[in-house]
């Protein structure tokens, strides 16, 4: 990240774009269907890939394993990286249907 100064000496860095990516992710108790951020040149698995232990989602709904049953709607929900079973972006499941 490049940061600038200017005579005063405030600091201004550049502003990192970011998309939002509709996810499903299956964990072994439940499945989460929310959205994820990632810079515009990168995919789901770099995210994934990052040192951080947990993924932040917005705008999250919490499923029975099965996603059968609505169990919880909330603003932001942090996924410990290490449950989850598989994920994928909304975009895919269209193209199968």
């Amino acid at each position: 990240m490049v940061t600038h100064f200017d005579e005063k000496g405030k600091i201004y860095t550049d502003i990192v774009q970011k998309q939002a990516v509709w996810v499903t992710i299956q964990l072994s108790q439940s499945r989460i269907h929310g959205t994820i951020y990632i810079r515009g040149n990168e995919r789901i698995k770099e995210a994934l890939d990052k040192e951080e232990s947990f993924l932040a989602l917005t705008q999250v709904e919490v499923f029975s394993a099965d996603g059968s049953q609505s169990e919880l709607k909330t603003n932001f929900l942090a996924v410990n990286k290490n449950q989850i079973i598989w994920i994928l972006p909304d975009s895919e499941q269209a193209r199968m249907e």
